[in-house]
């Protein structure tokens, strides 16, 4: 099986073929640390979770790196606001963001690079900018010079009138051309600053990535990743800082994720439209939100709300339960079939659809085949041992990839709830003098190795 990319770049799905065999470079831009990263960002973040995971499922290595923006004027202001310094602010934040991809079953990317750390890169291919004539200082800093290169636009696909109507572009006078962006910004009273060849300053939005994905994975990456809002400007401008200092591209691969929306508009900080990952952390858990999020195409748009999160619940809780009913019905299956062909069939499918630009809808839509069809061998008690297990190992197999069923930890908070409900019903039974029920419940939870012991401070429960 050939594993297909849809590549940004060229509009169309290529075939994945990386610099080195085996060996994956990938880069996402991460956030700007001046506040809790929403569920917008969860999306993101979660989607770059599951390429890196299929990617070494698939038996690459991958360097998967996501840097931290922590020098920027939200940050500044924030800070400002607040009355601390801004990387002390930053560094909050970074600490939530940890906190928070950890609820999001989110496995760690293996360098996260901070911009405040990376001044002397970022001065460095700065200067080589300078030094090539395609960037010129001025009183506010160091610019790009957007005329001096043929092919802007070539991701996007926008031409320069269409990049003037819709670019944030930095009002200054100075600049020579509208589309310049800066590389450096000098410094203002009272702002954060390090030391320049062009005076005291701090680096603009877009040179910090740049300069990472030059010191860590060298001129040249296969995988670069992002929301599609930041195709254009922050990406298009990447490609003509590192392109312009090594005249080699600077990825061979770009991914995007659609975005989050909330009533067809971007979830978003500036349109104060957006939930935090805390909010929701409250009343979903993990498995639940990456379900959510990974039961659709990752390059299409998504609509976030209550309902859309309910439904998704509800919905794995069938897969779910189907997946510790097999674990259960392991210890006593007598059948004769041993599900090869099964197990075959869904294993090809799921792969083939991992393979089509990571349909992960189209992959969990093979988990609930699965599932309807080990549902109906139980029932009718054909299932063997082995084939029990062969289908127990397929789920757990391909969760790797998914992160979407319980884990033990989250089966015993499961259990936890759930006997505190059994728990507060024999006591209720035994206030209604009701005994022999009451009983009967301590003794069929017994059965199955679950000892009820009545203390002073009231009934606790526990597993033999």
């Amino acid at each position: 099986m050939v594993l297909e990319i849809y590549n940004t770049l060229s509009g169309e799905r290529e075939e994945f073929k990386p610099i080195q065999d085996k060996r994956v470079r990938m880069y996402v831009c991460g956030v700007t640390v001046y506040d809790d990263i929403h569920m917008g960002h969860a999306r993101s973040i979660i989607v770059f979770d599951m390429i890196a995971r299929y990617l070494r499922y698939r038996g690459y290595a991958v360097t998967h790196l996501t840097n931290f923006t922590d020098v920027d004027d939200k940050i500044i202001n924030r800070a400002a606001e607040m009355g601390i310094p801004p990387l002390e602010l930053s560094k909050m934040y970074i600490d939530h963001y940890f906190e928070d991809i950890e609820f999001l079953g989110v496995r760690k990317a293996d360098i996260y690079p901070k911009a405040s750390e990376s001044i002397e890169d970022i001065i460095k291919m700065v200067q080589s900018m300078v030094d090539k004539d395609l960037a010129y200082a001025t009183d506010d800093g160091v610019y790009f010079d957007t005329s001096k290169v043929e092919d802007y636009g070539k991701l996007s696909g926008n031409k320069i009138e269409e990049m003037l109507s819709g670019a944030r572009i930095e009002v200054d006078d100075t600049k020579k051309n509208p589309m310049d962006f800066a590389l450096w910004k000098a410094v203002k009273e009272g702002e954060i600053f390090w030391e320049s060849p062009w005076g005291k300053g701090r680096p603009g939005w877009h040179i910090e990535c740049s300069a990472m994905i030059y010191r860590y994975l060298g001129e040249t990456i296969d995988i670069h990743g992002g929301g599609n809002d930041l195709i254009f400007p922050h990406h298009e401008n990447e490609i003509l800082q590192s392109e312009s200092v090594t005249g080699k591209p600077l990825a061979n691969y770009w991914l995007h994720n659609g975005m989050l929306q909330v009533q067809d508009n971007k979830m978003s900080k500036s349109l104060k439209n957006f939930f935090t990952v805390r909010n929701v952390m409250e009343r979903y858990r993990t498995q639940e939100v990456r379900f959510y999020i990974l039961n659709t195409h990752y390059r299409g748009p998504l609509n976030y709300g209550e309902e859309a999160l309910n439904e998704a619940a509800t919905s794995l809780k069938r897969l779910q339960h189907t997946y510790t009913e097999l674990e259960e019905y392991l210890e006593s299956a007598s059948g004769r079939y041993d599900a090869d062909d099964l197990v075959k069939r869904v294993k090809t499918a799921f792969l083939e659809f991992m393979d089509d630009d990571f349909n992960t809808r189209g992959a969990i839509s093979e988990l609930f085949d699965l599932a309807r069809e080990s549902n109906k061998l139980m029932d009718h008690e054909l299932l063997s041992k082995k084939g029990t297990q062969s289908i127990i190992s397929l789920f757990e197999d391909f969760d790797q990839i998914l992160g979407i069923l319980p884990t033990v930890e989250k089966t015993e908070d499961y259990l936890d709830d759930v006997m505190q409900i059994v728990l507060q019903i024999r006591q209720e039974l035994r206030k209604r003098k009701m005994y022999d029920l009451a009983d009967k419940l301590r003794n069929d939870l017994a059965a199955k190795g679950i000892t009820i012991e009545d203390s002073a401070e009231g009934p606790r429960w526990n597993m033999d």
